[in-house]
């Protein structure tokens, strides 16, 4: 009775590492140069991998391995979440195709982030674009430095525990995404992700789930992830702030101005900064971007007894970080970037009303003089001094 029941487990042993070879296999021929594997399709309950042989061992929580540098690495899945996750429906082998029986063959990684380098090609098999737009990002460049810290996809998107992603119309993470993005972020950024909680933009994610306030990804991209320390994003920094402050679908909801780009551009710093911009994108310039007034992470209401730019004391200390000898009355001349109207600030609309009037008025009314005297010095000698030179001169008297 023993003897048969040895040779049944046998039988299904040996069963189960066929069909785990195969998935192996197959896994290993979509990482050869020139392939890449399709996203894999939904798979019916019927249809779904057989996991449970790993499982055995990985579903213990605490479940961790020692890596040479003392790193403790985490060996532990969590079956709730990996079966709600984004890959419930792949073969452990997907990703792990050397692993097809136990012990598992030795890892040569001295530490757990390069253990966790090594399935920087894995995630290629499934996300080639994804791949592409990192390759160049601001981590990569990080990385191509030397910085061994710079986070890879493991790091942002756990393989056994990412839930599945809402999207918009344009296939980008919908809005309702906007905090989990930020705590992501925060693994590695956790002080500047606790400064955007704290700002106007975070608290509306965090506490209201607003839909219309930016995250990080917003700004920043995502794989194509962007150098924020540049001149290039300085000098293009205006325009991001208006790829939302210039939408009156949003603004209009909170009563803030559209016209945010518009008076920017007009004035001495907005114009500096776009010639920058258009001709010399990498220079760099000391004329102020939006962030140089509102702060980059922590931008604060505009009432914010604190921070808020319409309190006049902190419009002035704003003004003093580039204008050292500002005094109180130098923030009036800032007009919240409104353009001047009947309701909002009437007497500079109607003092530049008046002169709207009064200067094409006096340039029209010289116009005009000197277009008059041009035309009477013209006459003179196209007609006078011909008709002249054509009458008889006048007889002389005789003496008697």
């Amino acid at each position: 009775m023993k003897g048969n029941l040895l040779l049944t487990r046998s039988i299904q042993f040996l069963a189960l590492t066929a069909v785990l070879l195969l998935t192996a296999g197959a896994a290993y021929a979509a990482q050869l140069p020139g392939q890449v594997q399709a996203a894999p399709e939904p798979l019916p309950p019927a249809q779904q991998p057989d996991n449970s042989l790993c499982l055995s061992c990985h579903s213990t929580p605490g479940e961790e391995m020692e890596m040479p540098n003392g790193d403790k690495l985490s060996i532990y899945v969590d079956m709730e979440a990996y079966s709600t996750g984004v890959h419930a429906n792949h073969a452990c082998q997907t990703c792990h195709p050397n692993i097809v029986s136990y012990p598992h063959p030795a890892n040569k990684a001295q530490t757990a982030k390069e253990y966790t380098r090594q399935y920087e090609a894995t995630c290629t098999q499934c996300h080639p674009n994804q791949t592409k737009a990192t390759m160049d990002n601001a981590h990569a460049r990080l990385a191509a430095e030397g910085n061994p810290n710079t986070p890879v996809c493991a790091d942002c998107h756990s393989p056994h525990a990412t839930a599945p992603i809402v999207k918009d119309a344009n296939g980008d993470p919908a809005q309702s995404e906007n905090a989990n993005i930020a705590l992501i972020c925060a693994n590695c950024h956790s002080i500047i992700v606790e400064q955007y909680k704290n700002s106007v933009h975070g608290k509306a994610v965090f506490e209201e789930s607003n839909p219309d306030v930016p995250a990080c990804d917003e700004c920043h991209g995502i794989h194509n992830l962007t150098q924020a320390r540049t001149n290039e994003f300085r000098l293009n920094s205006p325009n991001m702030c208006a790829e939302c402050h210039s939408r009156g679908d949003i603004m209009d909801k909170y009563g803030i101005s559209t016209e945010v780009m518009n008076t920017y551009v007009a004035d001495f710093h907005g114009t500096t900064v776009t010639l920058f911009e258009k001709q010399s994108p990498d220079q760099e310039t000391n004329k102020a971007v939006c962030y140089d007034c509102h702060g980059v992470h922590d931008i604060a209401a505009t009432d914010d007894p604190q921070k808020g730019l319409q309190v006049k004391q902190n419009m002035m200390i704003a003004c003093q970080r580039c204008h050292p000898d500002a005094n109180e009355n130098f923030p009036d001349s800032w007009l919240s970037h409104y353009i001047p109207s009947k309701d909002k600030y009437p007497l500079v609309y109607y003092v530049q009303l008046f002169y709207n009037i009064l200067i094409p008025a006096a340039l029209g009314g010289m116009g005009l003089i000197v277009a008059t005297d041009i035309y009477r010095r013209v006459t003179d000698k196209l007609v006078r001094k011909p008709k002249e030179a054509a009458a008889p001169a006048p007889e002389e008297k005789k003496e008697g």
